[in-house]
């Protein structure tokens, strides 16, 4: 038993470094040659597991070599649109004004009501509201409205525009993360500073504070609090923003 649990463990330390190694996109939607690679790593991964027999090594060999394989297969796909065309496909149009492509869905053996259900949940329910409507190659469904089915945005309504600032953690559960402070070309004094404004005498009391990228606003939000996200029920409503 004990014998099985550091098998196990090494091969679980293994393949988590295999899976960062791989990159980030084999963690999103898969595209057919991840899909490949993904099954195979986890069946190799498997049979050492379920047979003490197997040598661990006669697992690594193998997943090393998909995945170095899996690399060389993405670096070479970065310099060749055939190669890319010819291991992921392309994107099919499905509904084009409306009209839905009888003969791409036949071709990609995807039934209607499949690409109906697709549809609604994404919140469209009226063919005619769309202009486009493509299958991409890791089998999601993209949709371009007709304009007069897009909600309106902020120019449309002749309102100001500006970008949204971007949120950074200063604090996390009392731990003040310095290398977001050092990213917002802050530091530990100007935070000090920021938490005796809103009388706070020590970080480990706050659960969780916000720098925002376009000023020097922050959230801050009690670990005793009971906050939520839209601010109602904050015992310390008044302090727990900061505003310079």
């Amino acid at each position: 038993m004990f014998n099985l649990i550091i098998r196990t463990t090494i091969l679980y330390i293994y393949l988590v470094g295999i899976m960062r190694l791989m990159g980030k996109r084999q963690l999103g939607q898969l595209q057919p040659v991840d899909l490949v690679i993904a099954l195979m790593i986890s069946e190799l991964a498997t049979l050492p597991m379920e047979d003490n027999r197997i040598p661990l090594i006669y697992a690594i060999v193998p997943i090393t070599t998909l995945v170095v394989l899996q690399i060389a297969t993405s670096v070479i796909e970065l310099k060749s649109e055939t190669l890319r065309t010819l291991l992921n496909g392309e994107p099919s149009i499905l509904v084009k004004d409306g009209k839905v492509d009888m003969k791409e869905l036949k071709h990609l053996r995807y039934n209607l009501d499949d690409l109906l259900e697709e549809l609604r949940l994404k919140g469209y329910f009226n063919l005619s509201e769309i202009h486009y409507a493509m299958m991409e190659t890791n089998g999601d469904i993209s949709i371009i409205p007709k304009n007069s089915a897009s909600p309106p945005n902020r120019e449309d309504l002749n309102l100001k525009v500006e970008d949204e600032p971007l949120p950074i953690p200063v604090i996390l559960d009392g731990k003040i993360n310095t290398r977001n402070l050092k990213i917002m070309n802050k530091d530990n004094t100007w935070l000090e500073k920021k938490l005796k404004e809103n009388n706070i005498k020590n970080p480990k009391d706050i659960f969780i504070a916000i720098l925002y990228s376009n000023s020097e606003k922050i959230f801050f939000q009690y670990k005793d609090s009971e906050t939520t996200n839209d601010g109602e029920n904050n015992k310390s409503m008044n302090s727990s923003k900061g505003d310079n």
